[in-house]
């Protein structure tokens, strides 16, 4: 145990026959630095303390310079450290253990950790393999037995006499043989009819007044409109610009990574986006979009599906320029549109108007 040796009043310090207490053992870096600090402080050479001791001067040196091949055997050794210890005020035992601790016996070999745990099983072993195979061979006995239980010998038929019509061949009532095929398509007066729509009624059933010119020629046109692609559906988190400043969107269809670099070399966006997670691309930006897997973005512009990422390094500039594209194919498509029912409905106005003046004149 280390000694207490703070707060020591001075009148204790300034007696004639006063030392001070000397550190312990486990206050040194190693055992031969406490024993020499010990010694120093003691003011007593090698010599003296080998004359009260006993024990030779170059084994108090080697204990003091923690050089352990020049000592004797283990027993010895112990032995030595232990006198030195107690002749310089030191705890006799923490030396020793120590000691034992920066000097480990060399004659005793390593062993392999042997547990309890390991010798229970190496006791009951062969009782436990044993066990399991008596309820392996159970288990295999009665699969065996059920199997053979159920195998049935072979019995005459209980049939005592041969029906009539497998002697004759033919079933009385029945003509020829029946024969199937293939399934036949429905008769015609089971298919679906048409639409009837009761005079009158057409403004109420499909929303177009009849009388009305224009709204005729409109449902004429948005019937032949060209199909609307699929639109864009967010399915997760939505990154990049807003909805407004933006007519590219690529949404992952699968958990892939993406990385926009601007033409300096700076990272506009990168992040490896979970299925259903989309970019709003901003317009007017230089820059690469570079994905680990085209095939798993979709892209989007202005809105509708554009197909997949043909590429794994794709200008931005290029997905912009189609939606631009797009959109004013689609604003010159809705003029076309536009002029061409204004023309029809002109038409009709004036078919009606001559043919409400050839009324009026006859």
């Amino acid at each position: 145990m280390a000694l207490d040796t703070g707060n020591i009043p001075d009148e204790f310090r300034a007696h004639p026959d006063w030392k001070d207490p000397v550190p312990p053992v486990t206050d040194a870096a190693t055992l031969g630095d406490a024993l020499r600090s010990a010694r120093e402080r003691s003011d007593r050479s090698l010599a003296e303390l080998s004359t009260l001791t006993r024990v030779h001067v170059r084994y108090l040196t080697a204990l003091e310079q923690n050089d352990w091949s020049i000592l004797p055997s283990r027993v010895f050794s112990i032995g030595y450290v232990r006198s030195y210890a107690a002749a310089l005020g030191l705890d006799e035992q923490l030396a020793v253990e120590r000691f034992k601790r920066e000097s480990p016996d060399p004659s005793v070999p390593l062993q392999a950790p042997v547990g309890v745990a390991f010798e229970e099983v190496k006791r009951y072993s062969p009782r436990v393999i044993g066990v399991i195979a008596l309820l392996a061979v159970a288990i295999i006995g009665w699969n065996v037995f059920q199997r053979v239980s159920l195998i049935r010998t072979v019995q005459p038929s209980d049939i005592v006499s041969t029906p009539e019509s497998w002697t004759l061949g033919a079933v009385p009532g029945q003509e020829g043989l029946v024969r199937l095929s293939g399934p036949q398509p429905a008769p015609p007066d089971q298919t679906t009819p048409a639409l009837y729509v009761t005079p009158g009624l057409e403004a109420q059933l499909t929303g177009v007044d009849p009388n009305d010119p224009a709204a005729v020629a409109a449902a004429a046109l948005a019937a032949n409109a060209p199909p609307v692609q699929k639109a864009f559906n967010p399915r997760g988190a939505v990154y990049g610009a807003a909805a407004t400043a933006s007519q590219v969107v690529i949404q992952a269809r699968k958990a892939a990574g993406i990385v926009v670099r601007m033409s300096d070399g700076r990272v506009l966006f990168a992040r490896q986006l979970a299925a259903g997670e989309a970019w709003r691309a901003p317009i007017g930006v230089q820059a690469v979009v570079d994905v680990s897997d085209p095939t798993a973005f979709d892209v989007y512009l202005n809105g509708e599906h554009g197909g997949m990422l043909e590429q794994a390094l794709t200008p931005l500039a290029q997905l912009n320029n189609r939606a631009q594209d797009l959109a004013r194919q689609a604003a010159a498509e809705v003029a076309l549109r536009t002029e061409a029912a204004r023309q029809a409905a002109a038409e009709v106005l004036v078919d009606t108007r001559q043919a409400m003046a050839e009324t009026t004149g006859g």
